[in-house]
């Protein structure tokens, strides 16, 4: 049996046919079609399936839609697009901090989070907040940079 469920994701009410205690990540991949958030390893510990909900960087692999009913959630492709990209996104880019990417969701989400949460992050606090998103290609030193250039482009305007 399932509840008709009303989400808002990216900016968007949907009305989704789920139980209340089906994963979040779920019914975005299964009934939204989004493909940002990934499944990884399914316990809330790799990151890739972080979402927004609000200015909070939360994992959606475990956490049911029924918790979700009543918030914003933002997903990577409600972030930016690619005429716009968020200037974390574009930070990303520019820093070449992706190899094979399956991390990257995990790390956008929460770099967004983080800057919108504390614009001027320490080196400390940019560490704790990806501390949480795996990534096995060692992109780490370039990960870091991207983090500065973001938070540049969100608050300083500049390119």
């Amino acid at each position: 049996m399932t509840d008709e469920l009303v989400i808002t994701v990216n900016g968007k009410r949907h009305q989704v046919q789920a139980t209340p205690d089906t994963p979040l990540l779920y019914v975005l991949h299964n009934e939204l079609e989004l493909n940002g958030p990934r499944f990884g390893c399914g316990l809330e510990q790799c990151g890739t399936c972080m979402v927004l909900r609000g200015a909070e960087a939360v994992h959606s692999c475990r956490r049911p839609v029924g918790e979700f009913a009543g918030t914003q959630i933002t997903t990577l492709e409600g972030l930016g697009t690619a005429e716009e990209p968020h200037p974390v996104q574009q930070a990303f880019l520019d820093e070449q901090a992706a190899q094979c990417g399956y991390c990257s969701n995990g790390l956008l989400i929460s770099m967004a989070a983080l800057l919108w949460r504390t614009p001027h992050p320490t080196d400390a606090q940019i560490r704790e907040t990806l501390d949480g998103n795996l990534c096995r290609c060692g992109a780490h030193v370039r990960i870091l940079r991207a983090v500065r250039r973001a938070e540049h482009l969100m608050w300083e305007g500049g390119a």
